[in-house]
């Protein structure tokens, strides 16, 4: 079974963990999960599609992202989630942290390490993981508001300045 770490309010670790995807947190209690945007010289994005198989929001589009294990910290974990989700190794890539956002919700408060890397790569670097995604695409920004006015692309609204270059 994996473990997640449980942070406080400041996003400090209080020295107790969750199993993962056990949302039923303690009020004030938060998990930390990354996401991991990579982008090409050209100003091309690497999204994801969800596999039609997830409970939560089957076919739309995303970034690389998941939980942080516990004793794991955010940088190590985005590049174990990317590398894990799309084969590519960001380690030497540009980039790196952006900010951090955090939301709230009934059992389920998380804090999430939002990375940008830019790397060059071709369409054939990337290995998709097909029990996580059906399919994946280079974008554009222009492309991925599109796909985020249709209300198909997650996060969006919480990372959209991620990809003004």
């Amino acid at each position: 079974m994996e473990y997640w770490d449980i942070y406080d309010s400041r996003k400090q670790r209080t020295g107790r963990v969750m199993a993962r995807n056990d949302f039923t947190m303690q009020p004030g209690d938060y998990h930390l999960t990354v996401l991991g945007v990579v982008c090409r010289p050209d100003g091309r994005f690497l999204i994801t599609q969800r596999a039609m198989d997830k409970h939560w929001a089957p076919g739309w589009w995303e970034v690389s992202g998941g939980g942080v294990m516990a004793g794991e910290n955010s940088a190590d974990a985005v590049r174990r989630e990317v590398l894990e989700e799309t084969g590519l190794d960001v380690a030497a890539a540009e980039g790196g942290y952006q900010f951090t956002y955090r939301r709230e919700s009934e059992g389920d408060n998380y804090f999430v390490d939002v990375y940008r890397f830019v790397m060059d790569f071709d369409e054939a670097d990337v290995t998709p993981q097909l029990a996580e995604m059906q399919g994946f695409r280079l974008a554009t920004k222009a492309e991925i508001e599109e796909l985020a006015a249709r209300g198909i692309f997650l996060h969006y609204d919480s990372i959209r300045q991620v990809f003004d270059l």
